[in-house]
């Protein structure tokens, strides 16, 4: 009995709802997390399996875009990308979430360092991502990565 009215009153004072929002806010920020440890260690199949199957991503760099739409073009550019580092990491910060329903929006930062071929490679990205949740699981349909600066440095030896 005592079950049954903490739920009626969660259910009354909109506590559910809430709780439900908070779950989809956490579950957004390691859908983001889970992208950049996966890019760290070079696992693009992981990566993968966080996107839809019609996924699009955007890459900004100064005056250079890049755009790739589906997995398979996804996958190539990722692969290709990291190839050229021995080390990869990521550093994420604040993100922010708006969700509606099965859907939200986000934007989201992120320090880079990449090293490989005897240098240090550091930028600040800043992402805006498009989600839907497909079978209950958070998904990117899109992502906006804009490398807003990048420093470049010869590794000492």
């Amino acid at each position: 009995m005592k079950k049954l009215i903490i739920a009626v009153v969660f259910a009354l004072t909109g506590v559910g709802s809430v709780n439900a929002q908070v779950e989809d806010q956490l579950a957004l920020k390691r859908l983001v997390d889970t992208f950049s440890i996966l890019a760290d260690v070079k696992d693009v199949k992981g990566q993968l399996e966080l996107f839809t199957d019609d996924a699009e991503v955007i890459s900004k760099a100064g005056d250079q875009v890049f755009t790739t739409k589906g997995k398979q073009q996804i996958g190539d550019a990722f692969s290709g990308f990291l190839a050229l580092f021995e080390v990869v990491y990521h550093l994420n910060g604040q993100q922010t979430v708006d969700i509606s329903g099965d859907t939200a929006t986000g934007i989201s930062y992120c320090h880079v360092t990449l090293i490989g071929g005897g240098r240090k490679q550091q930028s600040g990205v800043r992402y805006r991502d498009t989600y839907v949740k497909q079978d209950g699981r958070w998904l990117i349909k899109k992502r906006e990565s804009d490398f807003m600066f990048t420093t470049n440095e010869e590794m000492k030896q």
